[in-house]
């Protein structure tokens, strides 16, 4: 991995926050809280997982953070080749503060950590004029999903549900980071590995259900919507029947599935049915091909 290079030019209003900044993580808590009103970071630093990976370029006046962007090292899979980038994300400024300019320098800095590494984002639909100031371009993802009906186990002589994965049982999020360290990128296309802190984030947010264990070594990250399972991620040191599985992952009968990733590995049948309206996938310094979906559990 590449090192960070912190010379930022910044004109000395940026400071760069890591996990060792513990007097000011309760200033970059609180402004997260209030930019973005479903995300916090409180619990997720609690447990240890803000790391070298993940900094945080911030302007702080009078005891305040007013403006952010941080970065975060991701190991990405592009067309089969494994490479470092960055991922950029938290990017905001305090209401009261807005109209200055701060964007521009934090993000600014933040680029300029990056030296000519790789960095993508995602945003909402409403900033499409914003990033490409930043020589961003943006890159359309796609809905992949399949027609699949089964009834859940149980029935016909199934076996019953999968366990969910013991969140709070010792060693249960360090199990997370290895599979996401060393286990199958869910594509060969445009997927990341090592992003189990960025999975724990969600977790820690209650905005994802714990993984289902449906073997040794092998979680999946599943919701079912009506008749449809959504498929979110796959965290295995080792390929599997999937199909076989599914009985396990519903509680009624379905009809279809849908993918939070390009299902090329898993699911190699599934086709992209339409453009994903949102969020929008900005890249820089580097171009992926074909239709795709970036694991929605590795985005920041």
């Amino acid at each position: 991995m590449s090192e960070w290079r912190l010379d930022a030019s910044s004109g000395g209003q940026v400071r760069v926050l890591t996990g060792a900044d513990t007097g000011l993580h309760a200033l970059y808590c609180s402004y997260v809280r209030s930019v973005f009103s479903r995300a916090d970071f409180a619990a997720w630093i609690g447990f240890g997982d803000w790391d070298a990976n993940y900094r945080a370029f911030s302007i702080l006046e009078q005891d305040r953070i007013v403006a952010n962007a941080a970065l975060t090292r991701m190991r990405l899979i592009l067309d089969g080749e494994e490479q470092l980038a960055w991922q950029m994300g938290a990017v905001g400024v305090l209401p009261e503060a807005r109209g200055r300019g701060l964007a521009r320098i934090v993000i600014s800095a933040a680029l300029d950590a990056c030296s000519d590494a790789p960095v993508f984002l995602f945003a909402n639909p409403k900033v499409r004029q914003f990033y490409p100031r930043f020589g961003f371009v943006a890159r359309q993802e796609h809905v992949f999903t399949h027609a699949f009906a089964c009834r859940p186990a149980g029935a016909n002589g199934q076996s019953e549900r999968a366990p969910e994965l013991d969140l709070t049982a010792k060693g249960s999020r360090d199990m997370i980071q290895r599979l996401s360290e060393h286990g199958l990128p869910t594509s060969k296309r445009f997927a990341a590995r090592g992003y189990g802190g960025t999975i724990r984030w969600y977790l820690d947010n209650r905005l994802l259900a714990p993984p289902r264990i449906v073997a040794d070594d092998c979680l999946v990250f599943a919701q079912q919507r009506g008749d449809c399972l959504y498929i979110q991620d796959i965290l295995s040191m080792r390929q599997f029947d999937l199909a076989a599985c599914i009985p396990s992952l519903i509680e009624q009968p379905m009809t279809h599935l849908r993918f939070g990733f390009t299902p090329d590995v898993w699911w190699p049948s599934a086709r992209a049915v339409r453009v994903d309206p949102e969020p929008d996938l900005y890249l820089r310094g580097m171009q992926t091909r074909g239709k795709h979906k970036f694991p929605v559990l590795a985005q920041t």
